[in-house]
């Protein structure tokens, strides 16, 4: 009995085996031997094969040149010091702040100041988990499979952003330096806090999707009593005061005074955090000149979903040429992965040759890329110089925050082209964008949903 019902299986996996093989778009054994001759044995594919069965890709790929060792730059802000993010994704909120104290340390003549990472962490985590339990409410009438709900509870909380996120909360909770509430190692290291308030806000969500109450307010209240609890632990106590001495580039102590958060933001920083920038943008797959913004791709509630205008890259170009002449640092952010040598900090499409080495041709552009995930916005730097040839941009740099022993000394350098292909968006002062550009701010956005590829925050 026991060996008939494996010949009968045997022979219904048979068939199934067969009427995969023959169901039209699958692989046939015919199609199978004329796929396989794709690899032909020759001496080159054997040695290729044996580098590449011990060997990365990319070291492989890499083509044997000098590489860029130019670091003169005709316009450079000056910074001081480089910040590290660690094991953490707070890259738009290392490159929000770097801009900030750049215009802090120019107009006090300080030394290496930062502000503190940690403190508006903390409340970027709080308001985020606010904004999922809130969307929770909003839509708990619609069912789970409904395509906005599926995407709240595939995204109850992260630890990337925008600018845009940088501005509201530091408009909303003020600021303070660094040695007031220093990094602690969960805010350096994300992973396991942002898993484990994933699970309790996924789990609070359902509690308030199954809620008979009326009013969910005060059961949302006791949910973020527990996510405050967790975020004390793991990132410290936002302080509600503090003394703080300003020192300047020399050392010497220039003041001492006590602040909040609030009143030493609004001491040392612009109020105009909202309405003095603007963020631009370049998508090739989408109409130029129009202002797009993404429904919930925002830090708080009650706070701003991004909105861009997407332009050609040779007007962003010109802006950033101008806010750069004029020392001034900008929030920029690009696909930093592709064609970085992790060695030098050069981001150079010369790098590395992979067609050559896998034996194919990689034709995509900038649009194609977009248009079928293979390319977006990653990564968030600051913008702190440029080398003009003949007039014209040759070469970039940014300030990066990986540490001051990545790259060139904490940044790194892209050449135009590679910029031309992997640079997305510009965070600029409206000053330096041209009158009849910042008129096209006034139309209405069209706006994308919050599953659009264009969300990905950067990390």
């Amino acid at each position: 009995m026991k060996a008939r019902l494996i010949l009968t299986f045997l022979s219904v996996l048979s068939c199934l085996t067969l009427s995969a093989q023959t169901a039209g778009g699958g692989l046939s054994e015919e199609a199978l031997k004329e796929i396989s001759k794709g690899y032909a044995d020759t001496p080159s594919d054997r040695a290729i094969r044996n580098a590449l069965n011990q060997t990365p890709i990319n070291t492989l790929a890499t083509v044997a040149q000098h590489p860029m060792s130019d670091t003169h730059f005709t316009y450079e802000v000056k910074t001081k010091g480089r910040t590290d993010q660690a094991s953490s994704g707070r890259c738009w909120l290392f490159s929000g702040l770097n801009v900030l104290r750049a215009r802090m340390i120019d107009a006090y003549n300080l030394g290496n100041f930062t502000f503190s990472q940690d403190y508006v962490f903390f409340y970027d985590q709080l308001e985020k988990a606010n904004l999922f339990l809130q969307g929770v409410i909003d839509t708990r009438d619609r069912p789970m499979d409904e395509r906005m709900v599926d995407w709240l509870f595939k995204n109850p909380i992260s630890d990337g952003g925008t600018f845009t996120g940088v501005a509201d909360l530091v408009s909303k909770y003020g600021l303070v330096p660094s040695e007031v509430m220093p990094e602690t190692y969960n805010a350096d290291n994300t992973s396991q806090m942002r898993a484990h308030l994933s699970e309790k806000l996924r789990e609070d969500g359902l509690r308030l999707r199954e809620s008979k109450a009326r009013d969910l307010e005060p059961m949302k209240i006791e949910m973020l009593k527990e996510i405050y609890h967790i975020l004390a632990l793991c990132l410290g106590v936002p302080p509600q005061s503090f003394e703080w001495t300003m020192y300047d580039k020399d050392g010497k102590a220039v003041s001492t005074q006590t602040y909040t958060p609030r009143s030493f933001c609004d001491q040392f920083i612009d109020k105009s955090l909202i309405s003095d920038y603007v963020m631009v943008m370049n998508d090739p797959s989408r109409a130029y000149y129009k202002v797009y913004d993404i429904d919930y791709d925002r830090h708080t509630y009650d706070g701003h979903d991004w909105l861009y205008l997407n332009l050609p890259l040779e007007e962003i170009k010109q802006m950033a040429l101008a806010s750069l002449k004029d020392n001034t640092a900008m929030y920029f952010s690009c696909d930093v992965a592709k064609f970085l040598n992790r060695k030098t900090g050069v981001c150079d499409l010369a790098n590395y040759n992979y067609g050559d080495l896998l034996g194919v041709k990689f034709g995509m552009d900038k649009k194609e890329r977009i248009m079928t995930h293979s390319s977006g916005s990653s990564h968030a730097m600051t913008l702190i110089a440029v080398d003009l040839k003949d007039g014209k941009p040759s070469k970039w740099m940014v300030e990066n925050s990986w540490g001051a022993n990545y790259g060139w000394k904490g940044n790194l350098i892209m050449t135009d082209e590679w910029f031309d292909n992997y640079m997305f968006r510009l965070v600029v002062q409206k000053k330096y964008v041209p009158a009849d550009i910042l008129a096209k701010f006034n139309q209405k956005p069209v706006q994308l949903p919050a599953w659009d590829p264009m969300f990905l925050p950067e990390e």
